[in-house]
């Protein structure tokens, strides 16, 4: 696991690359010669993770492949900076870790298993809330800019359901979560547990 954890930190480094630090100001030649770049660090991670077998393959090509669509996303957001692109770079990093969780918890058995699953799904689901967030709130104040008090009062109303609605799929997530690590309890433990997994949640 060890030698495995060293060969990621290396395909990392070899993933030096970050459109989200071009400038914004990137010709259409700098954007397609970045798109080509992009393509050929891939390729070459996936030979790296090549060399591996088992489960150490598969977390090495959700981490080469994730670390794409990543680079993928931040280069359209320089190229074309919007609230969209922005919002799309945040789901792709949330997609990215997402899958490189759930291929690591295939080396684990049992409720431990089922509780790392549910953990990556739970940030997974946070992320995406944030992302989502983060965008109803960038284009309801930028709407209210341009428009009158009353716009910017529906912005702000906006603002605050985007908010809450984030703050209740976080806490779905979370709560999943609770669920699943009290099924290593049995009984009243396990009911208790329950109990105290509710109360967190607000149910």
């Amino acid at each position: 696991m060890n030698k495995f954890n060293i060969k990621l930190a290396a395909l990392a480094i070899g993933f030096a690359f970050s459109a989200g630090a071009m400038a914004q100001t990137m010709t259409k030649t700098e954007y397609k010669d970045s798109k080509t770049k992009i393509s050929t660090e891939y390729k070459a991670a996936g030979k790296d993770c090549a060399a591996l077998s088992g489960n150490a393959n598969d977390i090495c090509v959700a981490e080469a492949k994730g670390k794409e669509n990543v680079a993928k996303a931040e280069l359209e957001a320089g190229y074309k900076p919007s609230t969209k692109n922005h919002y799309n770079v945040l789901v792709a990093k949330a997609e990215a870790d997402y899958e490189v969780a759930i291929q690591k918890c295939d080396d684990l058995s049992g409720n431990v298993k089922d509780v790392c699953v549910k953990e990556a799904k739970a940030a997974q689901t946070t992320a995406k809330a944030d992302a989502k967030a983060q965008k109803t709130t960038a284009g309801a104040n930028a709407t209210a800019t341009e428009k009158t008090a009353e716009a910017r009062s529906d912005a702000n109303i906006k603002v605050s359901e985007a908010r809450k609605d984030a703050k209740v799929e976080k806490g779905e997530a979370q709560y999943t979560v609770a669920k699943e690590k009290c099924d290593a309890f049995s009984g009243a433990s396990k009911d208790d547990c329950l109990n105290k997994a509710k109360m967190s949640a607000g149910k």
